[in-house]
């Protein structure tokens, strides 16, 4: 059996380039693109039972991934729109261990999350693809240790969110928590 970390950080933490160019910036927003239909994909067909399975012990269950990847990119699509029209916004954060146990993350029907995760990466998309280059070094500033964190950075972080979330969806499947 893989190490808690492994568990965590199934394709490890992130890394981000010293550089960011055209090349990352197309790269990551396709990976937003296809997540939806990745995630429906693994899911297909699992009953209530197989949705409750964990990726390590101590971790969310299959369900509350998904749920937790609408939440957190409902959250970052705001966050684009905030850093889009205004001078370096000071974003709000959330508690989403909290959110994670709250019946709509619970038990929603997750056909209906998994519409709701697709209309949620359809529009985001469709404005990620309109931010002319100039627009990728906007910031917004995290609360937490009060960080700068450029458009660009923010895609980059969220491009390896859906894949991390996505592996967290195979290991569960495969180990069964």
């Amino acid at each position: 059996m893989p190490d808690i970390e492994e568990l965590k950080y199934p394709i490890g933490k992130i890394n981000f380039p010293d550089v960011i160019n055209g090349k990352h910036i197309s790269a990551w927003i396709a990976t937003l693109d296809d997540f939806p239909q990745k995630v429906m994909q693994e899911v297909k067909g699992l009953n209530s039972q197989e949705l409750k399975y964990k990726y390590r012990p101590e971790g969310w269950n299959i369900q509350q991934v998904v749920n937790h990847c609408i939440d957190s990119h409902t959250n970052s699509v705001i966050r684009f729109k905030w850093t889009l029209t205004e001078e370096e916004p000071i974003i709000k954060t959330y508690c989403e261990d909290r959110w994670a146990e709250l019946p709509d993350t619970l038990s929603y029907p997750i056909d209906h999350s998994l519409a709701l995760l697709e209309s949620v990466h359809l529009r985001w998309v469709f404005l990620l693809k309109s931010i002319k280059k100039e627009k990728w070094k906007r910031a917004f500033i995290h609360p937490s240790g009060n960080e700068r964190v450029t458009l660009e950075k923010n895609l980059c972080i969220y491009a390896w969110h859906c894949e991390h979330h996505l592996h967290h969806i195979k290991n569960a499947k495969k180990l069964k928590f």
